[in-house]
């Protein structure tokens, strides 16, 4: 057990008891205020710990900076405030389990709930370890708030100990991220560092340097409304519609159900709708370019063919760039990686790099400029009900973080 522990469960909990949810159907930025609620919190923490130039930007970001105490590169620390649209994420109750004893897991507001290591081979490593987790009627929100709290732990301790040798550290807390909207065009400038890294990875010692690429995708079927009493040949059901395209679309080799490793995806979010009109959302992914635009074009083809069946309806599909693969820039330099690298190895960690089978705000900062690898927090089972995370390992996290800035450092 670390140094850090006490106060970054302490934080954890806080934060996780905090509704973020972003919204993706929202236009504003952030796209929900209640995200600012917890941007407000830390900024008063930040203040409080003694960080300069703390700021809510315009955009709903919170930053600050750790000053320097020696000659170093600017190093930009990130993660992100909001939680997954994906799953209920109002009203969190944290709890700690303390000296987890290698079981199962069970929730006193879902009975029927569990976790194991037989699920989760990694649960199975963590006996002794105090895990939090939420009640069992939400997610916990470990992502990122694991990744906040490592943060805040982090520029606590060096505000607090002027002595360790590190360059400037810019910290950013950001809004979004869940929905691809976490990096504003205008971050790149106020981080104004040299590099970053987000704090928003999973096992102990995962340093990643590659993502997805991603597009999003949105079909809108308009057919032809009137009465069903009188509806022989005048009514187009867009709601048949949809279901041939999606139908058609390739489920038993294509879906997140049904693939692995370095395999894409197609994937839809929601779809809201009646008989005269439905719109439903699409995500494409892919580690490589090329199959990202073939399964955008395969879907066009698809809206395309359902469109040929029926010439009274309306069919529309616009696919948008979300994000893209962090390798084809970091791979260039990879000198932000191989100092993670270092950092883990002496703290007594390996280091695993492995395709993040999703993206971080650093595939945006990445493509717009600022070199930014991913490091672990320990965040497990992310997204759901039987989210947790290993106190210990989140203090592993922090011992890196504080190793790579006075790596980082220039020798006097």
């Amino acid at each position: 057990m670390t140094e850090f522990c006490p106060r970054l469960e302490e934080r954890l909990c806080r934060y996780a008891a905090v509704d973020t949810q972003s919204d993706e159907e929202s236009p504003s930025s952030p796209s929900t205020a209640i995200q600012l609620t917890l941007a407000r919190m830390l900024a008063e923490e930040l203040t409080r710990i003694g960080a300069a130039d703390v700021t809510v930007t315009d955009y709903g970001a919170v930053l600050a900076t750790v000053p320097a105490t020696a000659e170093g590169p600017v190093i930009g620390m990130l993660a992100h405030m909001d939680t997954a649209p994906a799953y209920h994420a109002a009203g969190v109750k944290p709890r700690v389990i303390r000296g987890y004893n290698g079981g199962e897991i069970t929730y006193p507001d879902a009975p029927g709930l569990v976790n194991s290591p037989a699920a989760n081979p990694y649960l199975g490593e963590k006996v002794g370890h105090d895990l939090i987790t939420a009640s069992g009627l939400t997610l916990l929100g470990a992502d990122d708030k694991a990744g906040v709290a490592i943060l805040m732990t982090l520029a606590e301790h060096l505000i607090a100990n002027p002595q360790i040798p590190h360059g400037k550290l810019r910290i950013a807390f950001t809004p979004d991220e869940e929905i691809g909207r976490g990096v504003d065009a205008r971050l790149p400038a106020d981080l104004g560092a040299d590099f970053a890294y987000t704090l928003d990875g999973g096992a102990v010692g995962e340093i990643e340097y590659e993502s997805f690429s991603a597009d999003g995708a949105k079909v809108k079927v308009k057919g032809v409304s009137t009465h069903p009493g009188t509806a022989k040949g005048k009514m187009v059901n867009a709601l048949h519609l949809a279901a041939k395209i999606i139908e058609m679309l390739p489920q038993a080799t294509q879906t997140p159900e049904v693939v692995e490793g370095r395999e894409g995806f197609w994937h839809i979010t929601n779809i809201a709708g009646t008989a005269a009109e439905v719109e439903f959302s699409i995500i494409l992914r892919d580690f490589e370019l090329e199959g990202l635009a073939a399964r955008g074009a395969l879907l066009q083809q698809v809206c395309a063919a359902v469109a040929a069946t029926e010439p009274r309806a309306e069919i529309t599909c616009t696919i948008r760039p979300q994000y893209r693969n962090m390798r084809y820039w970091l791979e260039k330099d990879m000198t932000p990686v191989e100092l993670a690298r270092k950092a883990c190895r002496a703290e007594g960690i390996e280091p695993l790099s492995v395709p993040i089978r999703g993206g971080t705000d650093g595939s945006r900062l990445t493509e717009m400029g600022v070199p930014c690898p991913n490091i672990f927090t320990g965040m497990q089972d992310i997204h759901g009900p039987l989210e947790w995370v290993s106190v210990q390992d989140m203090g592993q996290a922090t011992q890196v973080c504080l190793r790579l800035v006075q790596l980082a450092a220039k020798p006097v």
